[in-house]
């Protein structure tokens, strides 16, 4: 493979000022190893730290977690963009240079890396393996595992991984046990993203084609759990390694707990929820308040057998709802998603399905320091988005807020100023049918996957209120590969779609929102925004020199997502982690500021009988 040389581009130099061997020369006397990195500041946790604040050191070793997945999958590789993988493969299955503590906004301590290096400004990061670092059969994690892993992903991966390898201008071995990463941009998250990726055996993919892999290989890795069963579409089965190189690493002290990690799958909610209550499996997250406050007293929550555990935390929302894919003439126009937006019933529909308990997303990163702020925008915000003012929505510099409905059936108020929305847009009511300027009627299908009960009756209750401004819109379930394959060629005209954020938003931001989204299949970008708004807040976040002004930039860029009333948002499920478990499943007292990340991983949780 031809992996990129050590060079520096004319561009890169002039940006910096300095000339490769000075940038070297500079280095041997500026950097200093590290055991870890931080966004802004300095790591919370010492070079000598003994755990993770939030992991348990003492945890016993042993026992079993089942967890259920609604859908199915057809591939063992979470890399690339063809087929299903288990989600949690990711994180389950492969380790990085690098590992993220949850107890801190944007925080990387050492797993394979014993160190890292960065530049004066970050221009340049590099890490040293640590010399025990080894796959489970055995044969070390080299710098040519590193480097290959790094540049197979970054060329023929998933659209996450290509972002950063498109700012790398570099990449060289620097020793025996040390790779380093030039970058051609000014970005100070790139050494963070740098220690992110997963490692790969290289050997094991020699004559394989990884682009078109799916079930056919079994990754050897070197994390502390390997997949040893699997039935395509019904199960998979991960074994913790006796043999784990890692075990004594800080960073993985008081982890990786269980001796086995089960994810069983389920063809919908209803089955999934029985095989919970029959002990098939022995973990649930719920995210429906009401269903946790009515259907979980069957008899094993009553014995004790199984324990009610609710976790919080300080992260953003996030967006959850429904999208609307503007490469559709209908939703091109603000003026008809606006509309969408007041017809969309939410304090009926939250009544309906929660009794009215859980609050609404009100915007991308809201119940959180980086959500936008009521009223005008103002300070550094307003200063950040007046060069675009006149390309931004209706809202964004002036202030906004969601359509509130009056909680009735039939939404009067709501529904009569959609009417007056699609008619500012250029469409008519014609004998009881609403059509298009071009005199079409106005349908439009909303795709959701297969299982997603909750979901289909919102879209139910939607279509119906849809209705009677003479709209049809049809509620279409398909199974999970086709809901995988439709949603990553952006071939729907709405769709219900999760995205969760992060308290350390980053280049990712750019594979949800940017305008390279529009035409890239397989990004986050399923509503096809196009807005240099939300590229230059992106740009200006990544480039922030101080927190203050890097929270003005996402609140910013917080205004122009949801004043572009790209997404329906509903209910906040996610206000906490509400997992019900077998009561010899323990998790620490301590928790994490991510602390509903333990709802989504086990890995600091353990088994005691």
């Amino acid at each position: 493979m031809n992996i990129k040389s050590f060079r520096i581009s004319g561009r890169f130099r002039d940006r910096i000022g300095v000339t490769a061997s000075a940038i070297l020369c500079a280095s041997a006397l500026m950097a200093e190893p590290q055991h870890g990195i931080a966004m802004y500041g300095e790591p919370a946790l010492p070079p000598d730290f003994v755990s993770l604040p939030y992991a348990n050191p003492d945890a016993p070793k042993g026992g079993k977690i089942v967890l259920g997945e609604v859908g199915s999958f057809d591939s063992l590789n979470p890399h690339i963009l063809k087929g299903t993988p288990p989600w949690q493969l990711r994180f389950l299955a492969y380790e990085s240079l690098m590992g993220r503590s949850y107890d801190e906004p944007f925080t990387l301590y050492g797993v394979l890396a014993e160190s890292i290096e960065v530049g004066p400004n970050r221009e340049w990061v590099e890490f040293t393996l640590r010399p025990e670092a080894k796959f489970s059969d055995g044969s070390p994690v080299t710098v040519e595992d590193v480097m290959w892993s790094y540049e197979t992903l970054g060329t023929k991966g998933h659209g996450r991984y290509r972002g950063f390898w498109a700012k790398v201008d570099s990449m060289e071995q620097t020793g025996e046990r040390s790779v380093r990463f030039i970058f051609n941009e000014d970005n100070r998250e790139l050494a963070l993203l740098a220690g992110m990726r997963p490692i790969l055996k290289k050997a094991q993919w020699d004559g394989v084609d990884f682009e078109n892999s799916g079930l056919d290989v079994v990754p050897i890795t070197s994390a502390p759990y390997q997949i040893t069963d699997y039935e395509p579409g019904r199960f998979v089965e991960l074994t913790r390694d006796p043999d784990y190189w890692g075990k004594d690493v800080p960073f993985k002290v008081g982890t990786d707990n269980l001796d086995t990690i089960r994810m069983e799958f389920f063809a919908d909610a209803t089955a999934h929820f029985e095989a919970f209550k029959a002990g098939v499996i022995t973990s649930l997250r719920e995210t429906n308040v009401e269903t946790w406050n009515s259907q979980y007293d069957f008899p094993a929550v009553r014995n004790g057998d199984i324990v009610k555990s609710e976790i919080g935390h300080q992260r953003p929302t996030g967006i959850y709802g429904f999208v609307m894919n503007t490469r559709r003439e209908l939703f091109a126009d603000w003026r008809v998603r606006d509309a969408m937006l007041h017809v969309f019933n939410f304090e009926y529909i939250n009544d309906v399905q929660t009794g009215g308990v859980q609050p609404r997303i009100t915007s991308y990163y809201s119940n959180s320091e980086l959500g936008m702020r009521d009223g005008p925008a103002e300070g550094k915000v307003r200063e950040l988005l007046e060069p675009f003012a006149d390309a931004l929505l209706p809202g964004a510099l002036e202030g906004y807020s969601l359509p509130v409905a009056d909680g009735t059936v039939r939404n009067r108020a709501n529904t009569a100023q959609a009417l007056d929305l699609m008619a500012e847009a250029g469409y008519t009511i014609e004998d009881g049918v609403m059509t298009s300027p071009e005199g079409e009627p106005v349908t439009f299908e909303i795709l959701i996957r297969q299982g997603q009960t909750d979901n289909v009756s919102i879209a139910e209750i939607f279509s119906t209120s849809l209705k009677r401004l003479g709209i049809d819109a049809t509620v279409v379930m398909v199974d999970s590969a086709q809901f995988e394959d439709r949603t990553k060629s952006y071939d729907f005209d709405m769709a219900y779609y999760e995205r969760g954020l992060s308290l350390s938003p980053g280049n990712e931001q750019y594979l949800y929102w940017g305008a390279a989204g529009v035409d890239t299949p397989g990004t986050g970008n399923w509503m096809g925004m196009n807005s240099p708004a939300a590229d230059a807040m992106i740009g200006e976040m990544l480039t922030a020199d101080s927190h203050d002004d890097f929270v003005s930039a996402v609140r910013a860029l917080d205004r122009v997502l949801t004043t572009g009333r790209y997404v329906i948002p509903i209910m906040y499920r996610y206000d906490l982690s509400r997992i019900a478990h077998a009561k010899q499943l323990k998790y620490p007292e301590k928790l994490p500021v991510y602390g509903d990340w333990l709802g989504f991983q086990p890995d600091v949780w353990w088994w005691e009988e």
